[in-house]
This record gives C-alpha cells, sequence and structure tokens, in this order.
C-alpha cells in the first residue's frame, strides 16, 4: 500500500502532542543550543522572549519524535488488518522551515502533517518522493512551527511505482 493511496493530497494526519516542561527545554537546549533564552529562566526575561522558551530545534525534534510515533501505531494498524505497510525513510530533507511563535513552558504542542504531492523519481531504484506541510500548533490554536518536508517511499523488488 502507498502513502498517498493511505493518506491522499490534503488529509491533515494528527501525530502527536508533547507538553515542554521547563526541565525538558533546559536539558535540550544545554546539549545542543544553549542560548540563555533557552536555559536560564531569569536571563530569559531580558530577551525579546521575556521568558524562558523552547529552541525551535526542540521543537522540531519533538515534531519528528511524534511522526516517528504516529508511522509506528500506522505500521501495526495495517499489518493488523492484513494490509503491507508503505516502506518509508529516509528524508531527502526540508523546505521552508518557520519557526513562527516561541514555546514556553507549559505549551502543548501538537503536531501535524498534511500530505501536498508524490512523485516518483527514478534512480538505481524508482521510488516515491512524497512531499507534505508539517506543522506544530499550540494549545491556543497558534501555530508554532511549519516547515516542508519529503519523504521516501520504497517498493519491493517485485512492485513497480505507478
Amino acid at each position: 500500500m502507498k502513502m498517498f493511496d493511505l493518506y491522499p493530497a490534503g488529509t491533515r494526519l494528527e501525530l502527536g502532542s508533547v507538553t515542554f516542561t521547563a526541565e525538558d527545554i533546559i536539558r535540550f537546549a544545554q546539549k545542543f543550543d544553549p542560548q540563555p533564552f533557552h536555559v536560564d529562566p531569569e536571563a530569559a526575561k531580558d530577551y525579546v522572549f521575556g521568558a524562558l522558551c523552547a529552541s525551535g530545534w526542540h521543537t522540531c525534534a519533538n515534531w519528528m519524535k511524534s511522526f516517528i510515533g504516529f508511522i509506528g501505531r500506522e505500521m501495526k494498524r495495517l499489518k493488523a488488518e492484513g494490509l503491507e505497510p508503505p516502506r518509508i525513510g529516509p528524508s531527502p530533507g526540508f523546505s521552508e522551515l518557520q519557526w513562527l511563535k516561541p514555546v514556553y513552558v507549559g505549551d502543548t504542542i501538537t503536531f501535524f502533517m498534511t500530505p501536498i504531492d508524490s512523485r516518483t523519481v527514478n534512480g538505481k531504484r524508482r521510488y516515491m518522493l512524497n512531499s507534505a506541510l508539517s506543522e506544530g500548533v499550540n494549545q491556543h490554536g497558534e501555530t508554532v512551527l511549519r516547515f516542508k518536508s519529503n519523504l521516501i517511499e520504497f517498493f519491493p523488488d517485485e512492485e513497480q511505482a505507478e
């Protein structure tokens, strides 16, 4: 079964939600983005955001974690229904990354993916390139993260992409 057959263009898929805690924000930022407004609640008050907020990369990492969880659940569901799940991964990249609003302590972000397009790519092996709009939306309905993502879908040797 192909991704685009399961999730046609325009189908908004809810991947999962994450609540950002001060501890998680600081832990991630100390390792990967140690700017004062991500690691020090007091210092953060003097920056443009006015309070401790998550790194944009932390928000992106949680989008990915939510996507992997969603795909894992979907693969199990399809197998339980006797269907052959799509063979997906890796991603050749993304574009148009936007961090639209800060993610503050206590914010719950719900992550989404909306398929846009799917096309066959000829190379050493034929595969599908699936494109999607990926988003994170806070508990107030405000979009905090947006980017266009791409995902490769492979086919068993005996099956050809259409």
